[in-house]
């Protein structure tokens, strides 16, 4: 699943839970989005000790983000920020598998 990490690239991202997605941007000042990933699509939030983390700028403070059509890898700037991190993005993909219900 997914490809080789060529480069990192700093992205700005923002968790929306009314639009059900985390939107991802170049910078915090942008406005055109680079991407989005929908609830929906998170298959699973890891944190990524065994497989990329050695690629990382920061291997201790890399997760993953898998969904059904790649792997986003992505470095926090702490240890608490990590840990806030997956959890949110874990508690929208779940919060939204319990709204379909």
């Amino acid at each position: 699943m997914g490809g080789k990490i060529k480069t990192w690239k700093k992205r700005w991202f923002v968790f929306d839970r009314n639009r059900r997605t985390l939107a991802y941007y170049s910078d915090k000042h942008e406005t055109k989005m680079k991407g989005v990933i929908y609830f929906q699509a998170i298959e699973e939030v890891y944190y990524d000790h065994l497989k990329n983390a050695h690629k990382s700028p920061n291997s201790s403070l890399t997760f993953s983000v898998k969904t059904h059509e790649r792997v986003y890898y992505m470095v926090a700037p702490s240890p608490e920020a990590m840990r806030i991190w997956m959890d949110v993005i874990i508690t929208g993909a779940e919060g939204y598998m319990h709204f379909l219900v």
